[in-house]
């Protein structure tokens, strides 16, 4: 399916200093409590200042982010949605360099549904504050940075990807739209930056699911297969954030009490979707916390109330009814489930691989590499069928 034929737009850009200015005011009401927590959450994470490699390239994407949100601030959506909210491309002209926004305003609705104040997302991603790096697991050459809140993730992707995420995006619009509490991670903005007369880069923004990050002790990224899927875990007093892989996994198991036969539901809807836009090598991400004792047992304000979709039951005259929850108020609540024990943060991402001609010769090439071993490059509905056999293993 080819991607919907842009609708460019160009302007100048406003500047984001009064940004700048906003975001310093507001930091010099925290708290010296406030900020001393806030460092201590950032162990092991990297803040991009000057001197590092990537300062320059996080400086341009924070000023060209804070004007990009100031545009849908100034002029939001209005009316029904239409096709050109996804095929429209705001092109903002800064001091050397140029940043797009790709379905401006089909993201600019989807931040609204999702309760996100523009307002919050330009002060969380423009330059009041340094980006995050970590030391990613990842084999890929893309870069990942986080919000200095940790709140949102963006990460560098091909243009090819970009392409697949655009042709898809009406579809998982809609996918969303019918079942709210999926477990795809929400994506909330695509763009593209061209320095001077370079080549554009392009990267995604999306919801952290690692968030509120607290306390979290381990973090997965699961494919439900065994090569390649081994992280050398970080020294013992390490402050290294790192994501483990498959086999690290081995010997343990998700708890999640009633919980659990929502999950295989949903679990199904979504890799049933990802199956029909014959995508693959996408992961399952996963995070433990420990519930604090006021967290845990009856009567408890952040556990989980399921209504009507704890067995998974299907109302055909109300399809959506078999995942509606009551949402316990905490901060993405979307990808957090809460088991006996322990609180779990789920959620799916990169969903930009297609299987084309490519992915079938790296099939090929793999099954005679790998005789007798699972490897991540199979057919959409395999791999879909084994990610969710996976996790019906993995849990009780």
């Amino acid at each position: 399916m080819a991607a919907p034929s842009p609708g460019p737009r160009e302007v100048l850009a406003c500047s984001p200093e009064a940004g700048r200015r906003a975001a310093a005011s507001r930091s010099g009401r925290h708290s010296l409590l406030w900020r001393l927590r806030d460092k201590q959450c950032r162990l092991g994470l990297f803040e991009i200042g000057p001197g590092h490699e990537l300062h320059g390239l996080t400086c341009m994407m924070q000023a060209g982010l804070w004007a990009a949100t100031q545009a849908t601030i100034d002029h939001p959506p209005t009316g029904p949605s239409s096709q050109e909210d996804f095929s429209e491309v705001l092109t903002q002209v800064h001091e050397g360099f140029e940043l797009g926004t790709l379905a401006g305003p089909a993201f600019a609705r989807l931040r609204r549904s999702l309760g996100l104040a523009e307002e919050d997302y330009q002060a969380a991603l423009g330059p009041g504050g340094p980006y995050l790096q970590f030391l990613g697991t990842s084999k890929s050459s893309a870069s990942f940075f986080l919000s200095h809140d940790q709140r949102f993730f963006l990460k560098t992707q091909l243009r090819r990807e970009m392409r697949a995420l655009l042709a898809h995006l009406p579809r998982y619009v809609q996918h969303l739209q019918r079942y709210p509490h999926s477990l795809l991670a929400r994506l909330l903005g695509m763009h593209s930056l061209r320095v001077a007369q370079g080549r554009k880069k392009y990267f995604i923004i999306m919801q952290s699911v690692f968030y509120p990050t607290g306390r979290i002790a381990e973090r997965y990224d699961i494919k439900g297969c065994e090569v390649n899927r081994w992280v050398e875990p970080a020294p013992k007093g390490s402050s290294l954030v790192l994501v483990l892989k498959d086999l690290n996994f081995e010997g343990r198991t998700i708890n999640l009490g009633p919980q659990r036969s929502w999950l295989l539901r949903q679990m199904e809807l979504d890799t049933t979707f990802l199956r029909e836009l014959n995508m693959l090598d996408y992961s399952l991400l996963l995070a433990f916390q420990g519930l604090h004792q006021d967290e845990n047992g009856p009567g408890s304000s952040l556990i989980f109330c399921v209504t009507r979709s704890v067995q998974g039951t299907y109302s055909p005259e109300e399809p959506e009814a078999q995942n509606r929850r009551l949402l316990p108020d905490v901060p993405n609540a979307l990808h957090v489930l809460d088991g006996p024990e322990q609180r779990y943060f789920l959620g799916f991402v990169d969903l930009a691989t297609a299987y084309g001609l490519r992915k079938r010769l790296e099939h090929l090439w793999k099954t005679l590499r790998y005789p007798g071993r699972t490897f991540s490059t199979v057919s959409p509905a395999h791999y879909a069928r084994r990610l969710c056999q996976w996790v019906e293993a993995h849990t009780e």
